[in-house]
């Protein structure tokens, strides 16, 4: 069986310390906390024949009323953020209605016959298996699924694995029929993560039927392209098959075959590496794969599928993970802050499906109870999903993976340690930093000896300044590396100065074009159409200075440009909320 590089903190480990990141887990949570169970139920209360429609005067609308063919799905996503909120904050509140959602569904579980517990007839399933339109119920049966599997697994709730082994039987003898080929049609039909659920499942139970159900969701006709290095993503929906490669890495992790790592791997290799991406670090406009390093003809008001940004980065931290590669961790950043910040309203908590990188774009919010995409789904995981990332354990000791803000409690040696990761905002001097300070303080209850690695990111600007206990410490400090410190802890600081600058980055097809970047973040320029810079050196950047540097006690991140016919105001493009907006600059001599 594999071994990881890194391993997982526990679940409660990580504490969020006051950032951004706590700030926007915040409103997450109260988006979360403000929906009913009754609304979250009413389409399997409807398919269990427990009310109708008319029974209820504040029915949930948009993917989540009853007359969608996707009703249903929300739950499961909803289900999966109270199981993590719970596991990491001990919130009370949720895990107490998420047990009592589970407990319904046992209820509706019963009422349809002991073994189907959906949100939507089983009849759908049998009008794909015989070529009838119907939207994607693999899709909306695996999201329930998914919620059933964290409630055991993140909030210890049995019920909900025995929810999932009575459905599982239902899904044997409904497959056992089909062929092979039949069942490669049947799953050309948005399968969803249903190769995840039966792996999570297989991984729980070891029971021989749920191995079965794991081959039959096999997807060869998806996956031996990928392993013979062509590309089969290109304009194809994106976040069909992002799911399904998490479905073989969870596959690799409970079987322990190598045919499924290749297929992970190769799915990271065909959608990121040999294709590229956006400024922000996403690949998908109109919900399809863009084609390899050609994006300017693709920037338009449905780039960067929220779903495909966090669906991606879940494939990250599966890569990660397995062996230890910093790359994987840069992307998660860059996506982290162009991507799961930038659309989330930070007020209302709200998603934007999309994120625009067209000219004069703007953000369209949806709603609280009416609209339910699929990326409200993945929004509420995402943004109780902050702790997951930040650190972890290998043989050595802590690594240090993302800059969030942050309390790590764990026991290294039989010893408890805690590591306090806050930042150093050098308030100090006229000039805004140009650096992010971070300071790790490790606290042992007896001395103990442990590596403390930390990332060196992809946007490091030149030497980073390291310092023990205010004493210089000498390491190479290249970006997109680790830099590990050895030391006997007891009560001592790590400190890291990062130097960081505003960059340009060009379309690849399109080199003229440029957007900026101040270390890890995209700029937006404030502008309602496509604006050409005048520059008269080599270098765009130098057209952007600081801008309304200072607010209270804080700095702020704004620039504007300089000598231009219109100057205009850029901000970061996930403090962007209502304003009109556009990424990419043409830049002309």
């Amino acid at each position: 069986m594999r071994k990881d590089t890194f391993r997982l903190l526990p679940p409660g480990a990580v504490t969020l310390l006051p950032s951004v990141f706590a700030r926007r887990a915040a409103v997450n949570r109260r988006y979360v906390a403000s929906l009913t169970v009754e609304g979250l139920l009413q389409n399997y209360y409807l398919e269990a024949g427990l009310w109708a429609p008319r029974e209820i005067t504040d029915c949930y609308g948009g993917w989540e009323s009853p007359t969608c063919q996707l009703r249903g799905h929300f739950l499961g996503h909803w289900l999966s953020a109270a199981a993590r909120l719970w596991a990491k904050t001990g919130d009370h509140e949720l895990k107490g209605r998420a047990d009592h959602i589970v407990a319904e569904l046992a209820r509706c579980q019963q009422e349809n016959g002991g073994d189907w517990a959906g949100s939507i007839p089983r009849q759908y399933l049998d009008w794909v298996a015989r070529g009838k339109r119907v939207w994607a119920p693999h899709y909306t049966i695996h999201k329930t699924l998914m919620g059933l599997y964290d409630m055991y697994a993140l909030a210890g709730n049995e019920q909900a694995l025995e929810i999932m082994v009575r459905w599982a039987r239902w899904f044997s003898r409904w497959t056992a029929p089909f062929s092979r080929e039949q069942m490669d049609d049947i799953l050309d039909v948005e399968t969803g993560g249903m190769l995840e659920a039966w792996a999570n499942l297989y991984g729980a139970t070891g029971d021989p039927e749920h191995l079965e159900l794991m081959r039959r969701y096999d997807r060869p006709r998806l996956f031996e392209p990928l392993r013979r290095g062509e590309d089969p993503l290109t304009n194809r929906h994106a976040n069909t098959t992002i799911p399904e490669a998490h479905g073989a890495a969870r596959a690799f992790e409970v079987t322990g075959d190598e045919r499924w790592h290749e297929i992970a791997q190769a799915y990271w290799e065909c959608a990121v590496t040999r294709r590229g991406y956006y400024v922000t670090g996403g690949q998908t406009n109109g919900e399809v794969w863009t084609p390899p390093h050609t994006l300017a003809t693709r920037l338009g008001d449905k780039t960067q599928e929220h779903c495909t940004v966090y669906n991606m980065m879940r494939l990250a931290e599966y890569l990660i993970r397995w062996s230890g590669d910093v790359g994987y961790a840069d992307y998660y950043e860059r996506n982290l802050y162009n991507g799961i910040l930038a659309q989330q309203h930070p007020q209302t908590g709200m998603i934007s499906y999309f994120l625009p990188l067209n000219p004069g774009a703007h953000k369209v919010w949806g709603t609280p109870t009416q609209s339910f995409w699929c990326c409200h789904g993945s929004l509420v995981q995402a943004h109780a999903a902050y702790p997951d990332d930040i650190y972890y354990l290998n043989d050595a000791g802590v690594v240090v993976g993302q800059y969030i803000p942050s309390l790590l409690k764990t026991t290294i040696d039989g010893v408890p340690v805690e590591v306090r990761q806050t930042f150093d905002h050098q308030t100090e001097g006229t000039e805004r930093p140009n650096s992010t300070a971070v300071e790790l303080r490790v606290r042992a209850e007896r001395p103990v000896a442990f590596a403390l690695t930390v990332r060196m990111p992809w946007w490091l600007a030149g030497r980073a300044e390291i310092a023990l206990d205010g004493q210089p410490v000498e390491r190479a400090t290249a970006p997109s590396t680790w830099v590990s410190l050895e030391h006997t802890w007891s009560d001592d600081t790590l400190r890291l100065v990062l130097p960081k600058r505003l960059s340009a980055c060009p379309l690849p097809d399109r080199p003229e074009a440029v957007a900026f970047m101040d270390g890890p973040v995209a700029l937006a320029g404030l502008c309602d159409a496509e604006v050409t810079l005048h520059c008269e050196g080599d270098d765009p950047v130098a057209l952007l200075r600081p801008h309304n540097t200072r607010e209270w006690g804080e700095w702020r991140p704004d620039y504007h440009t300089v000598g231009q016919p219109r100057n205009l105001i850029f901000r970061p493009l996930h403090e962007i909320v209502d304003e009109t907006y556009t990424t990419y600059f043409p830049i002309a001599g």
